[in-house]
């Protein structure tokens, strides 16, 4: 996501001591560390640190005493930066670290150390479980930031990527990691639509590219993720379609109480999320929040021997349909309503509500209604909840009437369980385009029409503000 790269420009504009770790034992670390804060003090001999314990006691003591080597290039009395990268690493061979850590800062209060850490790290199960209930540094930090992937459009800016259709593709499989495009793939981009299904070939497909086994180092890497066959499994069921506790353990022959492990490590880990229904209390869907991980469950794992030979031709050939299916289809659907909770915010007249999507039961038809995007406002002070927006998203199919109809039938529903749909708009998403006869009904009013042109601001929504 680019943190080392924005923590060695911090360093550079402001001065600090930078480390960045790397896997080895904790010998081996220690002496690392300890060399370059000798480096950086501009120590004569290098420093042999025994322990951790000796090493913080002195890092903490060079800003509580203000030498001006503290911080190179820095005027004594600034504060001290002191970054520390990939400090999982060091977590797992010196567990100790946090609560030494800890220690000293309660020693010297921040403001009178002057000392400013910044602590990172790739694994977020482990970054995130720093600051958790009964971790040594809950409580001591001031800032906890997460470098986050780029957003659709932008992602479509950082590729260079003018064409909608070929810049929604791209984010299904590599969604908004900017090491993907420069340091993975050295800038080869598909030059258009057409040169797409090559472009996966050569790249994403191909067991020369350092993309081909990114999926797996992905899960890898997590430090509380050690099965990991049971891990790729639940990704693997979920990818398929099965989005349910029950269903995900069906999939993989197991009992649902088997599976709250990994699931709670897959949702600490960011590679998985579960979304509530909005309509029915106690129920949820999980959902891949990494799309290179949703693109190898489904078109790259059932098939990695063929891939492995070199048939990246004929396995892409043979997966047109579960690619829309399983990987275009359901990141479609997340893009919706990225863009409802952002750029197509304005489309609503009311305040925004919970965002998400829900199953709606019709009893007389006995069928259930998927509503894929949909804007609830919980009711307050004695007011009924209110539904501002009822959606339904489409990758590969040009919506017609009966599709805004279904919606109506939804909202009708709604409005017979005593939510307030006065103002309940409908939208139809297609990534395929409307029928003649569904942009007639915009005329009447309380429609709105996004395909890729809109999602990706080349063109307005058509229809009017709700």
């Amino acid at each position: 996501m680019g943190k080392t790269y924005l923590l060695r420009a911090l360093v550079e504009q402001c001065g600090g001591f930078y480390f960045g770790a790397t896997a080895g034992t904790e010998a081996e670390s220690l002496r690392q560390f300890s060399a370059a804060l000798a480096e950086h003090v501009g120590s004569p001999v290098p420093f042999s640190f025994a322990t951790w314990d000796d090493a913080v006691s002195y890092l903490f003591g060079l800003a509580a005493r203000g030498k001006r080597g503290a911080s190179v290039g820095s005027p004594p009395g600034d504060p001290f930066l002191v970054v520390i990268d990939e400090f999982p690493y060091l977590v797992k061979v010196a567990p100790e670290l946090p609560s030494l850590i800890q220690r000293e800062i309660d020693r010297f209060q921040v403001e009178e150390s002057r000392m400013r850490l910044l602590l990172c790290g790739s694994a977020m199960s482990v970054m995130g479980g720093l600051l958790a209930s009964t971790a040594p540094l809950r409580g001591r930090a001031q800032l906890e930031l997460v470098v986050r992937p780029f957003g659709y459009r932008a992602a479509a800016d950082f590729w260079s990527v003018t064409d909608p259709a070929l810049a929604a593709r791209l984010h299904a499989v590599v969604g908004g990691t900017p090491a993907y495009r420069r340091q993975f793939l050295a800038d080869d981009v598909p030059a258009s639509l057409r040169d797409f299904d090559g472009w996966i070939c050569r790249t994403v497909l191909s067991p020369l590219s350092p993309l081909f086994r990114e999926a797996r180092y992905l899960l890898a890497e997590e430090a509380d993720i050690r099965d990991t066959a049971l891990y790729h499994s639940v990704l693997a069921a979920v990818a398929q379609g099965n989005t349910t506790r029950g269903g995900i353990a069906g999939y993989i022959g197991r009992k649902s109480v088997d599976i709250s492990h990994p699931l709670n490590v897959l949702e600490d880990s960011h590679l998985l999320v579960r979304e509530l229904d909005v309509f029915r209390a106690g129920k949820s869907q999980y959902r891949i929040t990494e799309p290179l991980i949703n693109f190898y469950e489904a078109v790259m794992r059932p098939s990695w021997a063929r891939l492995e030979s070199g048939q990246a031709a004929e396995v892409w050939g043979q997966a047109a349909e579960r690619f829309a299916a399983q990987v275009a289809g359901p990141h479609f659907e997340a893009m919706c309503r990225e863009y409802v909770l952002g750029p197509g915010r304005s489309l609503l007249s009311t305040s925004l509500g919970e965002v998400g999507g829900g199953v709606v039961t019709d009893p007389k038809e006995r069928r259930q209604i998927q509503i894929d995007v949909a804007v609830v406002e919980p009711g307050s002070g004695g007011s009924r909840p209110s539904v501002a927006l009822l959606g339904e998203v489409k990758w590969g199919t040009v919506m017609g009437v009966g599709h805004l109809e279904r919606l109506g039938r939804a909202r009708e529903l709604l409005a017979g369980r005593g939510m307030d749909t006065t103002h309940c708009g409908l939208a139809c998403f297609s990534a395929a385009g409307f029928t003649d006869a569904l942009r007639a009904e915009v005329v009447r009013g309380g429609v709105l029409l996004v395909g890729l042109d809109e999602l990706y601001g080349r063109a307005m929504p058509t229809g009017v503000q709700f």
